[in-house]
């Protein structure tokens, strides 16, 4: 008779047992187990969407017209305490003295940096006025700067966010006179370093060479370009008739950019003792390989993000950088990259938790972003623009990161993917495991090996937002 127990009684653990314990049967029984897991692995949505072009010879050279150097770098600045000086060999950042020279011209730019004078602005004190008679060059050392106009009706006019490293009044100066088109505002707390006409032009009559450049800079004309900097092609269209048609020709850069192909290695060791006699139901080799190449792949992505050569974030063009006006990203600076990479944006790149950061935005702001699908992940998206995460873009001790946008694809001049393929012992596109030999303590060497880089064909294929807050919630 089987007895039934009532819930919640005890069982005597002093009674025999009258079946096969669990512990024990587990002796007789087939484990079941996972191949080895690794926290480390991500989407790597990065990798898997940008195009990847063979680069033969291991070297991706991209061509381009002929651009004309326009001087929209940024300035590097000094500080000692509270005190901020511009560095004088970055003055020529500026359009005027980007070609300055002579034998005393280190000496000059000294002199000018000498000049310029340092003042702070609150958050929210006017800096020049609009219509107000322009007084001199401005340089922003920290903090960040609105410029509004006047639009056709009027109305104020948002012309761009300057931050530490940008510069207004060189073609005021120039020009030696005017009336400022626009007002600068402090969004922050602002340190600003200004060089008055005046005392600009004390300096012009004291040096023979400044004098000589800047009345060459004045009465020269600018090479004729297009909207991007491009030598410009003549093109005649709307006659009638015979007039004489225009001859023109695509200028070449003489100096294209070369990309050398990068490359991870390590060198993966297993015990032929392990190789041998620990194969079941697993091979050892292949899940040491699997592991090994995806922490590869992972480092591959970091390094296209953040390679001081190659990488994504440091490759931008400087006009194709925006700072945040408020701090966390908003849609309304979504809209400002996409009318940056206007022509057939591919994805937005951004940190975890700069999608969090926006979406808490849109959410204050009363606006829902939509999800695409891609290859059957619904992925977040601004005006049907996927935004991929991406952890490999860095977030600051004072929580701050990065915001990319790019236009992909060789047809879309856009932003691409370099390896090459057929290589030696390759394992995966681009990915080798070369055998190196078993040494004397009976260890197997595999050397394993990714190349890799990526190019940016045109300046106005990828946009960065910097400076994105991601830590406030208020």
């Amino acid at each position: 008779m089987t007895e039934v127990l009532e819930p919640g009684t005890e069982i005597d653990e002093q009674r025999p047992s009258q079946s096969l314990s669990t512990a024990a049967a587990r002796n007789l029984a087939t484990t079941t187990k996972s191949v080895p897991q690794m926290q480390g692995i991500t989407s790597r949505w990065l990798l898997r969407q940008l195009p990847w072009v063979q680069a033969s010879g291991g070297t991706y050279r991209v061509n381009r017209r002929l651009s004309y150097v326009v001087g929209d770098g940024r300035l590097t600045f000094t500080n000692v305490g509270d005190n901020v000086a511009v560095v004088p060999g970055e003055l020529r950042e500026l359009p005027l003295l980007r070609t300055f020279e002579g034998d005393d011209a280190d000496s000059t730019l000294v002199a000018v940096a000498e000049r310029f004078t340092q003042r702070e602005y609150s958050a929210g004190e006017v800096i020049v006025e609009f219509g107000h008679q322009a007084d001199g060059l401005y340089l922003v050392a920290h903090g960040k700067v609105s410029k509004t106009g006047v639009g056709k009706y009027g109305e104020a006019t948002t012309l761009g966010v300057l931050a530490g490293g940008d510069y207004f009044g060189d073609s005021e100066i120039v020009a030696g006179g005017g009336i400022w088109e626009f007002t600068a505002k402090a969004v922050t707390r602002c340190t600003v370093l200004s060089l008055s006409e005046q005392s600009f032009a004390e300096l012009v009559e004291r040096s023979e060479a400044l004098r000589a450049h800047v009345e060459a800079q004045r009465s020269s004309a600018a090479p004729a370009r297009n909207d991007h900097g491009e030598a410009a092609i003549d093109v005649a269209s709307g006659h009638s008739g015979e007039p004489e048609i225009p001859s023109t020709f695509a200028d070449y850069e003489l100096a294209p950019r070369e990309y050398e192909l990068s490359v991870a290695q390590t060198v993966l060791r297993v015990h032929t003792r392990v190789a041998d006699l620990y194969n079941e139901p697993m091979d050892q080799l292949e899940q040491q390989l699997r592991l090994t190449i995806e922490a590869l792949r992972e480092r591959q992505e970091h390094e296209l993000v953040n390679n001081h050569d190659f990488g994504l974030l440091h490759n931008a063009d400087m006009s194709m950088r925006a700072p945040t006006r408020g701090g966390p990203p908003t849609p309304d600076e979504f809209d400002e990259l996409l009318a940056m990479v206007w022509k057939d944006p591919g994805f937005f790149l951004a940190h975890p938790r700069a999608i969090a950061a926006f979406g808490r935005e849109c959410t204050k702001s009363g606006v829902y972003p939509t999800s695409v699908d891609v290859g059957g992940h619904k992925i977040p998206a601004w005006r049907d623009i996927p935004i991929f995460p991406c952890n490999k873009i860095p977030v600051s001790e004072n929580y701050a990161s990065s915001v990319l946008l790019v236009r992909a694809g060789e047809h879309n001049q856009g932003v691409v993917g370099l390896h090459q393929t057929g290589i030696p012992d390759e394992y995966q596109p681009g990915l080798s495991v070369r055998f190196m030999g078993i040494n004397e303590k009976a260890v197997i060497s595999y050397l394993v090996s990714a190349y890799y880089s990526a190019a940016v064909l045109v300046p106005d294929a990828l946009a960065v937002l910097e400076d994105v807050e991601v830590g406030r919630e208020d």
